[in-house]
């Protein structure tokens, strides 16, 4: 369970990372005092962020299905038996995914912060 939860989360968020590349990435690159003409071509992954998108929503819900399994679906030796290594793992889950919505949606919200 551990290690395919933990790649789809990292699998989502890299994904979440590449659906907001066309317009957060620019922004951010600015703000950091980066410039230059090369980053008007991150717009050229805009018809792509629908894609990026359903990896992310596909990659978060199978993380989130072996995350929340019943418990008697784990064997004793297991992480995914002990009551911390759960929540730690639920904790990283939720932060992931809103972190992975801000990301997605930055084409609606980023207007208002420039």
């Amino acid at each position: 369970m551990a290690k395919s939860s933990e790649l789809s989360i990292v699998g989502g968020l890299a994904a979440a990372i590449g659906a907001s590349a066309c317009c957060a990435g620019p922004l951010v690159l600015l703000l950091l005092g980066i410039s230059g003409t090369w980053i008007s071509h991150l717009t050229l992954m805009g018809p792509y962020r629908s894609l990026f998108i359903f990896v992310v929503v596909v990659l978060f819900g199978f993380a989130g299905w072996k995350i929340y399994q019943p418990v008697e679906n784990c064997q004793d030796v297991e992480a995914c038996a002990a009551p911390k290594v759960r929540t730690r793992r639920k904790a990283v889950f939720w932060f992931t995914t809103m972190l992975a919505l801000v990301l997605i949606t930055s084409n609606y919200w980023i207007i208002w912060v420039v």
